[in-house]
């Protein structure tokens, strides 16, 4: 995946001063452009990252409303019939691995319409805790993105400055 349409497989730290124009000399600016070009490879590299965190978390939270809506069916199953109705073992897993509350009443996985409320109200939970982590995440990819695009505005700038000065020095001024 790319940022701007700009993808760099080699990295910036692949870049040598022929690649610039500079054809063996060393210029500051030049040496800038490099440094660049290599700030904005690992603001790439953070944003591809928390990229990735998100697409992790959005897949979390679609487990988490599957879970939920079968909760919900559940504590209407047990109310409609007056008779518990028990959690999935699925589910279990998942409450018991993040640490989220269900009725343990009876030491058992069935509850009655009362009882689902603290399984439901747990995913809930779970639910808007992801959904505020992805805001955060996507926050810091904003930022990141931001950064590299400054980054490389930065290079493309010196490596305008750095031609300008070698063709005033190959004009003789």
């Amino acid at each position: 995946m790319s940022i701007n349409g700009v993808n760099n497989t080699n990295g910036p730290s692949s870049i040598s001063g022929s690649d610039l124009g500079v054809y063996g000399t060393t210029s500051l600016q030049f040496m800038f452009a490099k440094l660049q070009l290599e700030l904005a490879e690992a603001a790439k590299t953070s944003a591809m990252d928390k990229m990735n965190d998100i697409q992790k978390s959005q897949e979390e939270r679609k487990l988490v409303s599957k879970y939920l809506n079968e909760c919900r069916q559940a504590q209407a199953d047990a109310q409609t019939s007056g008779k518990a109705t028990e959690m999935s073992a699925e589910c279990v897993k998942y409450m018991e691995a993040h640490g989220l509350a269900y009725d343990k009443t009876g030491n058992d996985y069935k509850h009655n319409k009362d009882e689902w409320k603290v399984a439901i109200t747990a995913l809930e939970g779970r639910l808007d805790e992801l959904g505020s982590d992805t805001q955060q995440q996507m926050v810091y990819v904003q930022d990141y993105m931001g950064q590299y695009n400054s980054y490389l505005q930065g290079s493309n700038t010196q490596i305008a400055n750095g031609n300008q000065t070698l063709q005033a020095l190959a004009r003789g001024q």
